[in-house]
């Protein structure tokens, strides 16, 4: 962990002022949050720090504020990136959509990437900046066989094959492949379809996920060119020829999506944003887990080996938890990484997986999107869930009430 002061900063701070924004009269309409200690994104620590915003964006990180900027005092705050989630499934309605990205912009997060079970409908919602609402992408409709989710089912390579040209006609940001048979419940997509749908969305510039539960199946998606996983093998440890095929692919992505934990924890933190109804739903199912937490013990160790191997990982929660996030950051941690390390997944690897070079660190030039904590996350990593406010593109998130 790399801490700066603002004497190591002085150097620099003109790089963090773009043009035209200097002295008192160009100061205006320019918010200084002063005093805060700002984790960056990138493994960097800044202390005693000031951000100075205009518009949506970050223009200065560290220094003194300009002349005429209204000041804000975040003294004994931590200020992080916002947080990004690269697996959930979001409504399929524009109503409940909409209702899906004020909710995740409330609880930080600032952009979702939904991951197969889309409306076409909905697309023309994707990858734009609404007020108050966490970005939204999009893999459109997933490839699967017999999987009974609002997908494409294939059986052959020429459907696989169309099923990609399908998705990349809309503009889809990813191609989202089933990989599982659910305890031999549904048909799974074979090899030589897998094949063929990674072949043609490579071909069309676009990237493939792949949902699985068996390491074997890992084996061959890696072997066939998958960019990423959105899960990690969920049925064993997995071996050394497993951990090597990960190793070999510098560019692959894993999002390990761990499980519930199976054990009972202090939700209290979810009481004043949920409807009571809702709360109490999850306070009953809040409850101690054997079989569980042996489901979550192969994950962990998993995610522990990849993670000490190199592997790039990023977050994401599948299902449609706006504050998802939290929980699985929480869940990263208990698995053996470290608070930093879960947090550069979050935001900057996120950001990078899903193209978004506006956003992931707090830098001068891209976007000001960050949450305020009460507490440092690095201390303890539920410190996330201490939201004192959010800055979404250079403007504070309503947080009177959850979005419903």
């Amino acid at each position: 962990m790399n801490r700066m002061n603002i004497g190591a900063l002085t150097a620099t701070i003109a790089l963090g002022v773009l043009s035209g924004v200097s002295g008192q009269a160009s100061a205006q309409g320019v918010t200084a949050y002063e005093g805060a200690r700002v984790i960056v994104g990138d493994g960097r620590v800044l202390d005693n720090t000031t951000l100075v915003v205009s518009g949506t964006k970050l223009i200065q990180v560290g220094g003194t504020a300009p002349g005429g900027a209204t000041r804000v005092n975040l003294a004994g705050k931590t200020v992080m990136p916002m947080l990004l989630d690269t697996h959930v499934h979001l409504s399929t309605t524009r109503e409940k959509l909409v209702t899906d990205l004020r909710q995740r912009a409330y609880f930080g997060v600032g952009a979702a990437l939904s991951l197969g079970t889309d409306s076409w409908d909905t697309l023309d919602l994707r990858n734009k900046d609404n007020p108050g609402m966490a970005r939204y992408f999009s893999a459109g409709k997933g490839i699967s066989r017999t999987e009974g989710r609002p997908t494409i089912e294939i059986n052959s390579v020429e459907e696989a094959r169309k099923a990609v040209q399908t998705n990349a006609a809309a503009k889809v940001d990813i191609i989202k492949i089933w990989v599982d048979d659910r305890d031999g419940k549904v048909d799974k997509v074979l090899p030589s379809q897998y094949q063929a749908a990674i072949d043609e969305a490579h071909k069309l510039g676009l990237r493939t996920t792949a949902h699985i539960f068996n390491e074997e199946d890992g084996k061959r998606l890696i072997r066939a060119g998958i960019d990423a996983f959105a899960h990690s093998v969920r049925d064993k440890d997995i071996d050394d020829e497993m951990l090597g095929l990960y190793k070999s692919k510098p560019n692959l992505v894993v999002n390990p999506n761990l499980p519930d934990r199976g054990i009972k924890q202090d939700i209290s933190w979810l009481k004043s944003s949920l409807p009571p109804a809702e709360y109490a739903k999850l306070e009953e199912a809040n409850t101690d887990r054997p079989k569980q937490q042996a489901a979550y013990g192969i994950q962990a160790r998993n995610l522990a080996k990849i993670n000490a191997a190199g592997v790039k990982i990023v977050l994401g929660t599948d299902g449609n938890r706006a504050w998802g996030p939290h929980e699985e950051a929480a869940d990263m941690v208990a698995a053996g990484m470290t608070p930093m390390q879960v947090i550069i997944a979050a935001t900057k690897n996120a950001a990078e997986f899903l193209k978004m070079s506006d956003t992931g660190t707090l830098e001068a030039g891209k976007n000001a999107d960050f949450i305020v904590l009460d507490a440092d996350p690095l201390v303890d990593i539920t410190n996330t869930r201490k939201i004192n406010q959010v800055i979404l593109r250079g403007s504070a998130v309503d947080r009177s009430k959850l979005p419903n």
